[in-house]
């Protein structure tokens, strides 16, 4: 398993994110494309345009007021979609701009204009409140419907559906935008939240283990102080035990960073089963796992070894499927705790030399006593690695206990 020179957002990069401003102009072209591509029900006025049926005078105003048209209905989608109405009378103008226009336009140049009330029915959607929205969408397929009668015009009574149907779903996708828009800030906000929280904890944890020693250490030498002129013996055993408390203070203080820096199998499970969703692989990951037998360090070395093979799977093998197993098994030297991530890609390198991930990970569980498989098999790649358990509570002869059963 080799390290991925691209960085992790590259994938999300590539990717036209709902609810926000585009960030260059690759990605603005991208979130214009969703846009222009449903101006195809101006193909008709163009047509009509173009087809040589109105004087010279009408064809150039006509394409004026397309021009305008357009230009108004873009500004009103690009700065409205997914935002909070404000109300402004700006932005109610520009729509009444656009309604009155798309009237004018219909009932000078014929019914093959009839579809620029699509757009009026999408900007209303798109720009007013629900409340609003629910009458004005209506309003707009009533007044498209005079107008085509008006005109002679049969196929408005074909589009007052259309109308009314389309400026509904652009209701609810406005809705599904800003609840994107929510729920990216309350993520953030809970990943402050949590972070805020961990530096508690660890401001607690360091006050717990440093609190009594430094005031011990401050007292003796305090004591030792006033008993040096006098009982320089007496000074020495305290200097003695000074240095006794900071060594333990120091001991304490590594343990508590050894533990804070050690991964856990929960989390990184839970970490796998998000890596998995979010670069578009199907995941059969287990539930909360049972590590109550299991020994930190030997935790520790498969949570890094699942932690690998989630990043191999993501960045290099192309799969489209990944299942991860976490079982008990009996073997002959003894209780073992066995973690199998198995996907069907290509693997993560071609050479037939283990990568630097393999080799660490390698060296780490020898280190907990474990050993690692790793190769590819039938319909992709398989990684195993195996720690020995310390209760023993797999019984010999068991096959399988999926971690977490109750088994």
């Amino acid at each position: 398993m080799t390290e991925d020179p691209l960085p992790d957002q590259a994938r999300t990069d590539r990717l036209v994110r709902m609810g926000e401003s585009p960030r260059n102009v690759r990605e603005a072209l991208r979130k214009s494309a969703w846009i222009v591509i449903w101006l195809v029900f101006l193909s008709s006025p163009v047509h009509d345009l173009a087809s040589g049926n109105h004087t010279p005078a009408a064809t150039a105003a006509g394409w004026l007021g397309l021009a305008a048209f357009v230009a108004i209905y873009l500004t009103l989608v690009f700065r409205n979609m997914g935002s909070a109405f404000a109300g402004t009378l700006a932005v109610s103008s520009l729509v009444l701009a656009l309604g009155a226009l798309a009237v004018v336009l219909c009932l000078t140049l014929g019914p093959p204009w009839l579809g620029l009330f699509v757009y009026v029915s999408v900007a209303c959607g798109t720009t007013f409140p629900l409340r609003v929205s629910y009458w004005t969408i209506p309003l707009t397929a009533v007044v498209m419907l005079l107008v085509g009668l008006h005109g002679g015009g049969r196929d408005a009574r074909n589009l007052v559906l259309l109308v009314v149907l389309i400026g509904f779903a652009m209701t609810g996708v406005r809705q599904l935008v800003r609840t994107t828009v929510e729920l990216r800030k309350a993520r953030a906000t809970v990943a402050q939240l949590a972070a805020n929280e961990e530096r508690l904890r660890l401001a607690r944890d360091l006050h717990d283990l440093l609190g009594h020693s430094l005031s011990l250490i401050t007292l003796k030498s305090e004591l030792a102080g006033r008993m040096l002129p006098d009982h320089p013996g007496k000074a020495a055993q305290q200097v003695a035990d000074i240095e006794r408390v900071s060594r333990q203070a120091l001991v304490d203080v590594r343990e508590a960073v050894t533990g804070y820096r050690r991964p856990r199998l929960a989390g990184e499970l839970a970490g796998a089963q998000v890596a998995l969703t979010a670069a578009g692989v199907i995941a059969d990951l287990p539930a909360e796992p049972d590590v109550e037998a299991v020994p930190e360090e030997s935790e520790s070395a498969l949570a890094w070894a699942l932690r690998e093979a989630i990043t191999n799977v993501v960045r290099h093998s192309g799969a489209r499927r990944c299942e991860v197993a976490l079982v008990r098994r009996q073997t002959l030297d003894g209780p073992v705790l066995e973690l199998s991530v198995e996907d069907d890609g290509s693997g993560g390198s071609s050479g037939a030399a283990p990568g630097n991930g393999l080799t660490g990970l390698t060296e780490r569980l020898e280190q907990a006593g474990g050993s690692l498989e790793a190769g590819r098999v039938r319909h992709g790649f398989r990684l195993v690695a195996r720690v020995p358990l310390t209760g023993g509570r797999a019984p010999v002869g068991a096959a399988d206990d999926p971690v977490g059963s109750g088994a």
